[in-house]
């Protein structure tokens, strides 16, 4: 029996195959993991030129008040992710996480104000239960619509030009702006957000038009499909964490270092304190510090330190003190990379600890995260 039978396809499948990707599944779909340059190649084109992702396997929502008032759907989501949703500005998108009542991460996921709503993207391993999440505990004043869209991101110091050709007033845009727009004639969304630690876009495209326009922006000199290989390789140089990896159900986010993404609205003495699932601990933490941070991990020597590599504290893998959470090759920094959990008393910056790798126990300096510095237009 063919195992990819079962997998879903997102409306790019047929042009990834012609362009001669290796597919793999992924999150319930069949998806490319790297075209016929390779993945070192494919990072190192984002890195300088462009590279287009196809992520139409994540989830699309759009979520309204039933009332129609922006106010009242901000509030709502307000109560399951510790985010200032009521003063994102329109067309403005933040970074969130949803919580349980642990304080653990359910998912992360980007939220744009548009017009009267909330235009949200979640995770493809965790869209199904973040809808049923949402319907759950928003159905009653909020009208929670899932989208049937492609979903494709620009990246890369050469993608505002390869947009511009399709619409000029792209380049005005600001890190985390979103905006409509026509491309080649189809109405779009765009943000300018992204996943690599380069300035870049996503682009939300109608499914029946999702060839069309990607194949326009592949005509560009400057741009090449990339897969998710070198996606992964970028996201873990610019610090990113992923869902499932590096943040979880087990991880707080002041645990993850991703407490940025908490505006002062919502924290100790904020306008809106709390009021979201886990906040006794989340603000807790906040105010007392925690066990245990996300670091980043520079291994010495060639040999990557892949996720789940155990991490101890001497040499001779004595005091077990944690576990690395995503790890690789970094193209950009010419070395392996990896993030992952230690004990605060081990977590600054130049720190050595040790990673265990088929039975050796390998030097490892805790590294500030990014190991790259991040191109975002402010």
């Amino acid at each position: 029996m063919d195992d990819t039978a079962a997998l879903k396809k997102t409306p790019l499948h047929a042009l990834h195959l012609s362009l001669g990707a290796r597919m793999v599944p992924f999150a319930g779909y069949d998806m490319p993991v790297q075209y016929p340059a390779g993945v070192m190649k494919e990072h190192l084109q984002t890195r300088t030129a462009a590279g287009l992702f196809d992520v139409s396997h994540m989830g699309q929502l759009i979520i309204k008040a039933k009332s129609g008032k922006y106010e009242d759907v901000a509030l709502a989501l307000e109560s399951l992710v510790p985010v200032d949703i009521l003063g994102l500005a329109e067309g403005r998108q933040r970074y969130g996480f949803f919580t349980d009542e642990n304080g653990g991460i359910l998912d992360d996921l980007m939220i744009a104000h548009l017009d009267d709503h909330l235009f949200v993207v979640v995770n493809a391993a965790c869209k199904e239960q973040d809808i049923a999440h949402l319907q759950k505990h928003l159905s009653d004043t909020c009208e929670i619509t899932v989208l049937d869209r492609a979903l494709i991101a620009l990246q890369g110091p050469r993608a505002v030009e390869a947009l511009a050709e399709l619409w000029a007033d792209v380049a005005a845009m600001r890190f985390m702006d979103v905006r409509h727009c026509r491309l080649h004639d189809v109405s779009c969304l765009v943000s300018r957000s992204g996943y690599s630690g380069e300035d870049g876009f996503e682009i939300s495209i109608p499914t029946d038009k999702a060839v069309d326009v990607t194949n326009r922006l592949l005509e560009h000199p400057d741009v090449e499909p990339i897969g998710l290989g070198a996606r992964d390789s970028l996201r873990l140089e610019a610090g990113l964490c992923l869902y499932g990896n590096d943040i979880d159900t087990t991880t707080s986010p002041v645990e993850a270092a991703i407490e940025w993404g908490m505006q002062k609205a919502r924290r100790t003495g904020g306008a809106r304190a709390g009021g979201f699932p886990g906040a006794d601990r989340i603000l807790g933490e906040l105010d007392k510090g925690v066990a245990r941070k996300r670091v980043g991990l520079k291994p010495e020597g060639k040999a990557p330190v892949r996720s789940h590599a155990k991490l101890y504290a001497d040499a001779e893998g004595k005091t077990e003190i944690g576990e690395v959470t995503s790890g690789g090759f970094g193209p950009s920094v010419e070395g392996p990379v990896a993030m992952g959990y230690v004990p605060v008393s081990h977590a600054a910056a130049g720190t050595q600890v040790y990673a265990e790798v088929r039975g050796k126990y390998l030097p490892v300096t805790v590294s500030a995260l990014p190991f790259i510095t991040p191109t975002y237009k402010r």
